[in-house]
């Protein structure tokens, strides 16, 4: 192996009376692709700040080949004194020329001239991206780079980093973007740091062989350490168990849904039985919204039922919290109706945190500084309940602003849980958890009763969580697809025709609409009767290749070796996800339609 770019040997950080982490070694070197891991509080932000020599190390020696560039985005980069994210992003004597800041600003759509005190979160994020990206890195050091960026700005950042010839560490809550860009993964895991040459897709299943093998090895260990190897290992393996119950009961609840909608997407608001009304909480008919001369919502209906999870997505501008606060009642529309049933309750979770105060104790925020929190009309020991949330029980004593940002997040998510309520709704719930606490999240809304409307740019978590996806393209125009992010993609890369005449389905004539019902089939048809029989075998063949390009993939060298094989292979295993997730969707439906004749 060639010499690295930038090492760090015994690493070690003292925080408050103890150490941090002691011992660590990493090593980063030229075209590298690395996932750094770990849950919030590990000290991932930290370990970058070092590397990048923003910070100052208790013990140890950085090492640096001279002339080497290191560029460092923070989580939350510091706007105070800047006039414009121009200032922000050419300021300091490293800092690149306005001109590559405004070829890369150009490109993510951001114009520089903003005020930066009043600019959005996804405006502040691209300027100090453009900083970053303009500086001519040699290594990117990228902490949450994704935060408060569109599912466009994403889709610029991968292709990016992609063609990107230097080396990056990257912290990230979305694995969409941590499986395709990365090709080793760093594991920051109770004051240690574990490397192992497989990019994030391969985590999960090296993550559950360590505590395995730490579980069977548990007499080496204190027995702190072993209790805590015992927890983590038996929770980890159960979650991915109960994980892939829910996704079964998930991809049940899209094909019954799926079945309620048109194939245009539209609701079948009109031949909604009986059964299906008394289940509805909120009803849109042909609702339109708009600010001055552009249109946000033109001619929108849906009926959601209760236990519906509404996945919110769309580019930044495109309307998504238009619609939030119409659908909940904060907005009112120009044109159509809302109707919501009286008994809603809803809670809602935003990005702001603004509940947390930074001197309240987590046993304040939970239990109001009593021992016992009330979950939903039953009384939980505030200890037991902050293991729920992956806090340790002692962890009930701190204050608010001692707790990093994910950890805030976690505990928001403890708090607003615990209460009664039929309507949740999340924007953006996903920025500052890590992993494991997406995880948690993704079986807390699963097993939620009532119904959830999200907005997020996670592409991963929406496909593992929502039933409906909402997709709103900026025109007016929004689209219901059952399903998640991938399905949404999928509908619009697909045209909407059909074979007799090439019109857009779904715009029957009125002589078409009145036309009498076709005859309940009494057999599936030939062609659905091959996709049941042949799909199960054509899912199998889709796992196995994608296995393969995975293990191509999993070659360290590979993109300095042959960088257009290496983006060949990243197409191809996109192609194969997309197919099997298809064959998967398609399946679930023949076999429904299959027992439903079975049972008719």
């Amino acid at each position: 192996m060639a010499a690295p770019l930038l090492s760090f040997e015994e690493l070690g950080l003292v925080q408050g009376s103890g150490w941090l982490f002691r011992g660590l070694d990493i090593y980063i070197g030229a075209r590298e692709r690395l996932a750094l891991i770990g849950r919030n509080g590990a000290g991932k932000s930290t370990l970058l700040r070092l590397l990048a020599g923003r910070l100052e190390a208790d013990q140890g020696r950085r090492t640096i080949v001279p002339g080497t560039r290191v560029v460092l985005l923070e989580q939350e980069p510091d706007f105070s004194g800047f006039g414009s994210l121009m200032d922000l992003a050419t300021h300091g004597a490293d800092a690149p020329s306005s001109h590559a800041v405004a070829a890369i600003a150009d490109q993510m759509g951001i114009a520089l001239d903003r005020d930066a005190q009043s600019a959005s979160g996804g405006e502040r994020r691209r300027a100090a991206l453009a900083r970053a990206l303009a500086s001519e890195p040699d290594i990117l050091l990228l902490d949450e780079p994704t935060n408060h960026l569109d599912l466009g700005a994403i889709d610029w950042l991968e292709g990016w980093l992609g063609r990107y010839g230097g080396a990056f560490v990257t912290i990230s809550h979305d694995r969409t973007f941590l499986t395709r860009l990365t090709r080793e993964t760093l594991w920051l895991d109770r004051g240690q740091l574990r490397r192992k040459a497989v990019g994030f897709g391969g985590f999960e299943g090296w993550m559950e062989s360590v505590y395995a093998e730490e579980a069977r090895n548990a007499d080496r260990l204190d027995a702190k350490l072993a209790l805590e190897a015992h927890w983590l290992a038996r929770g980890v393996t159960a979650r991915r168990k109960r994980n892939q119950g829910r996704l079964e009961k998930l991809h049940e609840m899209r094909a019954e849904r799926a079945a309620m909608l048109t194939p245009s997407g539209t609701a079948r608001l009109a031949i909604a039985k009986d059964s299906v009304k008394s289940k509805s909480v909120i009803s849109a008919e042909h609702v339109a919204k708009s600010y001055g001369d552009r249109p946000i919502i033109k001619d929108f209906s849906l009926r959601i039922q209760r236990g519906d999870r509404i996945g919110i997505v769309g580019a930044n501008g495109a309307g998504k919290t238009t619609l939030l606060k119409l659908l909940t009642g904060e907005l009112a529309p120009d044109s159509g109706s809302i109707t919501r049933a009286k008994t809603l309750h809803g809670i809602v979770i935003d990005q702001q945190r603004a509940l947390l105060q930074p001197d309240k104790r987590v046993r304040d925020i939970l239990a109001d500084g009593g021992d016992w929190v009330e979950v939903r009309g039953v009384k939980k020991h505030i200890k037991g309940y902050l293991k729920d949330f992956l806090f340790e029980p002692s962890l009930s004593e701190a204050r608010v602003g001692t707790l990093s940002g994910g950890e805030r997040s976690r505990l928001l998510l403890a708090r607003e849980f615990a209460r009664e309520s039929s309507l949740l709704v999340l924007d953006e719930p996903t920025n500052d958890l890590d992993l494991e606490t997406l995880d948690l999240l993704q079986e807390v809304i699963a097993d939620y009763e009532g119904t959830v409307l999200l907005v997020s740019h996670d592409r991963d978590f929406l496909d593992r969580s929502v039933t409906i996806t909402l997709g709103l393209d900026g025109s007016g125009r929004v689209d219901i697809v059952a399903g998640g992010y991938a399905d949404w993609e999928k509908q619009r890369t697909t045209p909407k025709t059909t074979k007799a005449t090439g019109k857009v389905a779904g715009k029957a004539t009125p002589q078409q609409s009145a036309a009498a019902p076709a005859q309940p089939k009494r057999k599936l048809s030939y062609k659905d009767q091959r996709d049941l029989d042949e799909l199960p075998q054509r899912i199998a063949d889709l796992e196995a290749a994608m296995e393969r390009v995975e293990a191509a993939l999993n070659d360290p060298t590979l993109y300095s070796r042959d960088p257009t094989r290496f983006a060949a292979l990243t197409q191809e295993l996109d192609s194969h996800r997309a197919e099997k997730m298809a064959a998967e969707d398609r399946w679930l439906h023949v076999a429904e339609m299959a027992e439903q004749l079975a049972g008719g």
